[in-house]
């Protein structure tokens, strides 16, 4: 059995606008597990990068520790890329993105990466509004370690072995709208007509953007008694609205009747276009969607779509009022202006 990549592919593939085809946009051979949600996810993004034109080398793609950390290998092989330790990505992330906020960072992590040892960052992150777009896959264990309950596992789930979880779940998406998130949204890896529009919605939000994806986990976490189960959520799903990312470039339409749908939209002039299913849905009003998460984690459904979304809060960039050119592109003068420039800004304070 060969586990390389076959290079050729048919001369007349499409491209996108750039004259890149998808496999472009393509990484190394999957050796996640077959059937792994995880890898459903990879093929989303490769399609969001594809169809948004967008060129590999300007994405940076950071990772942790995990069967999802392991991903980032399988997708945008020409971009940059850091695999840091057990829950230390957003640390990398803050630091690569204060050094040059001219990269797209893709921050890709777990339920086990980000929801224990990685909490923290997690938080933290949040709270600086780093311009990130940070896809969780989550599956309720430790897929890596032989499927142990992870922190975002239901009470009463049941998992491969037998033994029902004691403990109450931590909700990402639900936490990220406390910590003050200004993009919130969940989906599932098997619903790639919800996924891809979130990412490019995400990837074009200025700050940061958390798609909490439930990504099942076949070996360890898909069994009856497992609330992180393929069937499970396919049973449970609630969605908030049917969602359509509009390019800027094309014309905006509206394809629902009015008093139906509402156009979000985004500091590149692009849309996310939403279709209300949920009565009464504002994906505007922070309360509400901290409410109906809640409600829906009593109900034990899985809420999907776009949660909520602000446009108007400044990233950490301009909280901090940083410079705009890379750190690595300073030269001399601006880093050591001299004694004149020093005494100025010493008699401003005087």
């Amino acid at each position: 059995m060969s586990f390389i990549r076959p290079t050729f592919r048919h001369p007349d593939l499409p491209t996108n606008k750039i004259g890149y085809s998808r496999q472009d946009y393509e990484g190394a051979l999957s050796t996640l597990c077959a059937g792994c949600g995880h890898d459903s996810v990879s093929g989303a993004i490769i399609q969001a990068c594809f169809d948004m034109a967008i060129e590999p080398h300007r994405v940076a793609k950071l990772s942790g520790i995990g069967c999802s950390s392991k991903t980032p290998a399988y997708f945008l092989n020409n971009s940059h890329g850091f695999n840091s330790v057990h829950g230390r990505m957003p640390s990398v992330a803050t630091g690569a993105n204060l050094a040059n906020r001219d990269l797209m960072y893709l921050g890709i992590s777990g339920d086990g990466d980000s929801a224990s040892i990685g909490m923290g960052q997690f938080v933290h992150a949040i709270r600086r509004n780093l311009n990130i777009t940070y896809i969780l896959m989550n599956n309720g264990c430790y897929g890596l370690t032989k499927g142990q309950d992870s922190a975002t596992a239901d009470v009463g789930s049941v998992n491969k072995s037998g033994h029902a979880n004691q403990f109450s779940a931590i909700d990402m998406a639900g936490l990220a709208l406390e910590m003050g998130a200004t993009f919130v949204a969940r989906s599932f890896s098997g619903d790639k007509h919800q996924l891809i529009p979130l990412i490019k919605a995400a990837m074009s939000h200025p700050g940061f953007a958390l798609i909490d994806v439930v990504s099942p986990c076949v070996t360890f976490n898909n069994n009856p008694g497992s609330t992180k189960s393929y069937d499970y959520t396919r049973d449970h799903i609630e969605t908030t609205a049917a969602m359509d990312y509009v390019p800027y470039q094309s014309e905006i339409t509206a394809a629902y009747d009015e008093g139906n749908s509402v156009d979000v939209a985004l500091h590149d002039g692009s849309f996310i276009q939403l279709h209300k299913l949920s009565p009464n849905w504002n994906p505007f009003d922070r309360h509400l969607a901290m409410n109906r998460v809640f409600e829906a984690k009593v109900k034990g459904e899985v809420l999907t779509g776009l949660i909520f979304i602000d446009q108007n809060h400044p990233d950490l960039h301009a909280m901090l009022d940083t410079v705009a050119t890379p750190l690595n592109q300073l030269e001399q003068r601006n880093l050591v202006p001299g004694a004149g420039v020093l005494e100025g800004i010493n008699a401003g304070w005087r």
